[in-house]
């Protein structure tokens, strides 16, 4: 799978995100605490975006009714039936047994460092034939 620029840092606000499009897959872009988490947008359950769901953290109990808050907007909910799913695995809180979102690896990087040549046009080799111009591509 190739590289491919999808944002520029500034345009993802603090415990945002954006839906973003890579080779016809739609991809949601998450910003938490510094990082950026990319997920396929499609909820495993049933389809749902999870682009468009609510951020949330983890709640655990050690005995019933003591509950614990952690890991703040590092889980999404997703926007149709709320089925969870945690940002840096995309293992489902509901059936984390059988079901995970689609991760892919996010890296910051230097604009200078994407734009780094050298760069090649791409040729076509070119011929004329009985007065006609032919392109192989």
């Amino acid at each position: 799978m190739g590289r491919h620029v999808v944002a520029a840092v500034g345009e993802i606000p603090p415990n945002g995100s954006k839906l973003v499009e890579v080779k016809g897959r739609r991809i949601a872009l998450f910003h938490v605490n510094g990082e950026y988490f990319a997920l396929a947008d499609r909820c495993p359950h049933e389809g749902g975006s999870l682009c468009a769901g609510r951020l949330t953290g983890l709640v655990t109990a050690k005995e019933p009714g003591r509950y614990e808050y952690s890991r703040p907007n590092e889980i999404v909910q997703c926007s149709w039936h709320g089925w969870e799913f945690d940002l840096r695995t995309g293992q489902s809180w509901c059936d984390p047994d059988s079901i995970r979102a689609r991760t892919y690896e996010v890296r910051v990087e230097p604009g200078e460092a994407l734009a780094k040549g050298p760069f090649v046009a791409e040729t076509f080799p070119v011929s004329v034939e009985n007065r006609y111009i032919v392109i192989e591509v």
